[in-house]
């Protein structure tokens, strides 16, 4: 739309400047031949005329000469005025010559030149000349005035017919060009558009995760070229993309076989590590600690393996809900149970079954054990639990789970990345006593609920972490059951 009003604009300007410079040349030389035809048809008959005139003339002569200088005319449109001094006759007896104006009559007097003036009467336009009557003087020297002056005023009625034609011809004319000019924008709108269009389709398509998506290229022109740039960068895009998805398919693949690998032996050296647990007390002072230490790297090993089989499933997107309706609250105080952390973790629950929702009891516990742990192992007492449920602007009610501790909080600057992987704030500090993985899986579990999870410092100190957990399970994605 913008482009066909340009074009029209553009065309509106063009016509009308081009009608209007059309019109004043075409007006201009229709004015100035009839200027001159009459001027020097007026000098032709002054000067056949002026031998003849007695001098100093009489009104009757005066009369006489007026009338034979109109009749020169063949339309019989002239009226004449001729003077000498004060006395002054018409052509027309009792012609009041209302058109001759004082700046004629001033110019006459003063130059031997004829001049001319158009003036407007009511709704016509006249021309009026002036010229004063010469004798006629020897080869070199200049004509010697008779005091006589001649006046003649010519109505314009047909050049301003021809004028007005002229009028009626541009704007017929400006219509005709308008309407072509819309159209050749409608036609270049859809030759320009119409790729633009198609590019604007086919970026949205990449961007939804199109990547073979390619365009058509007609013809040679910038747009063509335009086409052409962008399909050059869609493949090498879709190359790039393939790559770095292949990568991380067998990076994923890798970590998964790796894991799934060592899940044999370390069974084997957790039976063994157990054995050699019992007798350890039988053992000598250096062999038991030696036994004890190998005890327990087995065991952060095997949680190591475990946590990398989790989150290779994310990643393969193989991991599956497990839907359940349950008490929201008894799963809470079955997790710390499990773990004797009842009497480490103050808690804030709703009664039972006074908050139940559709959720994965295994996947639950695997996050309230995370960040419990977390606030635990990083955090400092008092540690609590909240439950409650909460209702969104929406209407979907949500069970929100909040776990604080009392610590000095987390640093700002590693606020942004505890759902990380492995992710350390101290960069020197190479050995964790989890395997790193703890709050990434927390995170995990949650999203494959179509929830939640936030860290943030509380101002009075410590750090808190929130989940926000649909309670209907509908935002849930895998199976379920009753």
């Amino acid at each position: 739309m913008r482009l066909v009003v340009a074009f029209a604009l553009v065309a509106a300007v063009t016509a009308t400047t081009t009608g209007a410079l059309t019109f004043r040349e075409a007006r201009t030389g229709v004015l100035q031949q009839s200027q001159d035809t009459v001027i020097s048809l007026l000098r032709t008959q002054v000067d056949r005329l002026a031998p003849d005139l007695a001098f100093p003339p009489h009104e009757a002569e005066l009369r006489s000469l007026a009338t034979s200088v109109a009749r020169a005319d063949p339309s019989g449109t002239w009226r004449v005025l001729a003077a000498y001094g004060e006395l002054s006759a018409t052509s027309d007896p009792g012609d009041p010559f209302t058109e001759l104006t004082p700046e004629v009559r001033e110019a006459v007097d003063s130059s031997l030149a004829t001049v001319f003036q158009r003036v407007s009467s009511g709704d016509h336009t006249s021309l009026v000349v002036g010229m004063s009557v010469t004798f006629a003087a020897p080869e070199g020297q200049q004509r010697s005035p008779s005091g006589v002056r001649v006046f003649l005023t010519v109505p314009q009625t047909t050049e301003q017919a021809y004028v007005d034609a002229l009028v009626t011809a541009v704007e017929r004319a400006a219509m005709p060009a308008l309407a072509l000019a819309v159209v050749l924008a409608l036609l270049a709108a859809r030759g320009v558009l119409r790729p633009v269009r198609a590019l604007r389709r086919a970026t949205r398509s990449i961007a939804e995760g199109r990547l073979d998506t390619r365009l058509a290229v007609d013809g040679s022109d910038e747009l063509a070229d335009l086409s052409h740039t962008f399909n050059e960068t869609a493949a090498a895009l879709e190359k790039s993309v393939a790559e770095l998805r292949g990568m991380e398919a067998r990076a994923r693949r890798f970590a998964a076989d790796v894991s799934h690998e060592l899940r044999t032996p370390l069974a084997a050296m957790s039976a063994v590590t157990d054995v050699l647990d019992e007798d350890a007390a039988g053992l000598d002072p250096d062999t038991a600690t030696a036994v004890r230490l190998i005890s327990e790297e087995t065991v952060k090993l095997t949680r190591l393996v475990d946590d990398l089989m989790e989150i290779s499933r994310f990643d393969a997107g193989a991991a599956v809900l497990h839907l359940d309706e349950i008490d929201l609250a008894e799963s809470l105080r079955r997790t710390l149970a499990a773990r004797a952390w009842t009497g480490l973790v103050d808690r804030e629950l709703p009664p039972p079954d006074a908050l139940r929702g559709r959720v994965d009891p295994r996947r639950l516990d695997v996050v309230v054990a995370n960040l419990v742990g977390n606030a635990l192992r990083h955090g400092a007492r008092p540690v609590r639990l909240r439950l409650y449920e909460d209702t969104e602007p929406g209407g979907a009610r949500r069970a929100v789970i909040e776990v604080l501790d009392s610590g000095a909080g987390i640093p700002d600057r590693v606020l942004p990345h505890v759902f990380e992987r492995f992710y350390k704030s101290d960069a020197a500090r190479t050995r964790t006593e989890g395997s790193g993985l703890g709050l990434a899986i927390a995170s995990e579990n949650v999203r494959v609920h179509g929830g939640t999870v936030h860290a943030a410092n509380r101002p009075e100190g410590g750090a808190v972490f929130t989940v926000r957990l649909p309670l209907d399970g509908g935002a849930a994605r895998g199976e379920s059951r009753s």
